[in-house]
């Protein structure tokens, strides 16, 4: 090989070394360009705001009704005498306030305030010198449910005594624990009645209602 072969190869070496430098650079270039890009998604999707979708539990239809709301017809001695919507649980306060409270010539005294509501009950809050409302009976359709049930908490001694195992003083003290504790919430709170086991509250179970 001459002399000036050699310089011509050397020439044609260096040439692709340089076009292989020139292809390398250029796919460096582009991978480093695709992992900005890439990186610059991430970074903006980790900043970007979520939306959150709360989804509110359907509430469960109640004994009292479609919605569970309590219609108590409160009357007498109160500021606001009328028909109220109230919510399921709601006591003879909550009534009285709804009607907006009491009169200067109501007699407090004669009204259970803590006592449970009945739906579709009349709230009569008698003056200072009128006779408290008679408490109701086994004719009264609150004291029992539309199955025949006896209702702990509107039941009077003597429908209390229709029960089985249930004499006067028993149904006394009935009425007194519900008077006490603002009425029954539960069959089961009969056990807290002197006078009352598990034997008994079997026996009474299918007979009454709160």
């Amino acid at each position: 090989m001459t002399a000036d072969d050699q310089v011509e190869a050397q020439g044609t070496d260096a040439a692709s070394a340089r076009r292989r430098f020139g292809i390398g650079a250029v796919v460096v270039v582009v991978i480093a360009a695709l992992a900005i890009t890439v990186g610059i998604g991430i970074v903006r999707g980790a900043l970007a705001p979520v939306d959150e979708v709360v989804v509110e539990p359907t509430p469960a239809a109640s004994p009292t009704g479609p919605t569970g709301d309590l219609y108590v017809h409160v009357a007498g001695a109160v500021r606001a005498p009328g028909l109220y919507v109230l919510p399921a649980g709601s006591r003879v306060v909550d009534a009285v306030a709804a009607a907006g409270g009491f009169t200067e010539e109501a007699d407090r005294d004669a009204v259970n305030l803590a006592r449970g509501l009945q739906d579709g009950e009349q709230l009569p809050v008698p003056r200072e010198g009128e006779a408290p409302p008679a408490a109701p009976n086994a004719s009264t359709s609150a004291s029992t449910s539309s199955n025949g049930l006896v209702d702990l908490n509107t039941a009077d001694a003597t429908l209390l005594e229709t029960l089985p195992r249930i004499g006067p003083a028993l149904a006394e003290h009935i009425i007194a624990w519900r008077d006490d504790n603002g009425g029954f919430t539960s069959i089961e709170d009969l056990l807290a009645v002197p006078g009352i086991g598990d034997k008994m509250l079997q026996s009474l179970r299918d007979l009454v209602t709160v």
